[in-house]
């Protein structure tokens, strides 16, 4: 049994490299496509990466952060910190996703689920619960919950992982400008080939794959080009107060 069992494992791992070196390459080609687009850049966008931006726990949960400091003059900052580019921020991610991957990789929406799928369903990489938003004057979160999907383990299923964008003001640096501070955090995530030898191969292809592509989505928010919500929840809501106030996720037990 022992050996079957390795050689099951091995064989994962090695298709799971493959794809993922596929993976890259369109990733390349499409990342460039985008952050050379004709689209102006209204604001500025640099890098900033918490010192440990990815750590994995003893028992195999992963917590990746990325972040970036995005100025912009005084009045565009104003008029996009509503719940209704809140919303519309959390699109853009999904949007940049799709494009990045030259359309490989999709979104699919229904009202209580999110799936990321390999061009159509039924081949979803990840399923998420329903958004949850959060928002005051200075800080306003969306957080997606893992539900499920091949690219996760049983263990960090049903809710416990979450996907979520966290974005809080900061001064400008110069007079007439405004500042946010944007992370993009996946937090408590059991990554499906992140086992044993398999932990190797996540950290070589999958991890350094979304680090990149949030790097290149965080890079082309300077453009300030926001997409319409799918949904619309938030639709025309100018009110942050609106929303709960923004509290860190919690891992669910259980």
């Amino acid at each position: 049994m022992g050996m079957p069992l390795a050689l099951a494992t091995w064989t994962t791992v090695v298709l799971a490299v493959a794809a993922c070196a596929l993976a890259a390459f369109v990733l390349f080609a499409g990342i460039r496509r985008l952050l050379n687009g004709r689209t102006s850049r209204i604001a500025e966008s640099v890098i900033k990466d918490p010192e440990e931006h990815t750590v994995t726990d003893a028992d195999g949960a992963v917590r990746s952060t990325q972040g970036a400091d995005i100025t912009m003059p005084v009045e565009n900052l104003q008029e996009i910190w509503t719940p209704e580019y809140l919303e519309r921020l959390a699109r853009t991610y999904w949007r940049f996703l799709t494009r990045a991957t030259l359309g490989l990789i999709r979104v699919a929406y229904t009202e209580q689920e999110r799936f990321i799928v390999l061009l159509f369903r039924p081949f979803v990489l990840l399923s998420f619960q329903a958004p949850e938003y959060e928002m005051d004057a200075d800080r306003g979160i969306v957080r997606w919950r893992i539900e499920k999907g091949v690219l996760v383990s049983r263990a960090g299923r049903g809710g416990n992982g979450y996907l979520e964008i966290d974005v809080r003001r900061i001064p400008g640096e110069r007079a007439g400008r405004a500042g946010v501070h944007v992370e993009v955090e996946v937090a408590n995530f059991y990554p499906a080939i992140a086992s044993g030898i398999g932990r190797w191969a996540y950290a070589n292809t999958q991890s350094r794959i979304h680090v990149i592509v949030t790097h290149a989505f965080l890079r082309s928010l300077a453009r300030l080009d926001f997409a319409e919500s799918k949904v619309g929840r938030w639709a025309l809501n100018r009110d942050p107060d609106d929303l709960p106030s923004p509290t860190p996720a919690r891992r669910t037990e259980g």
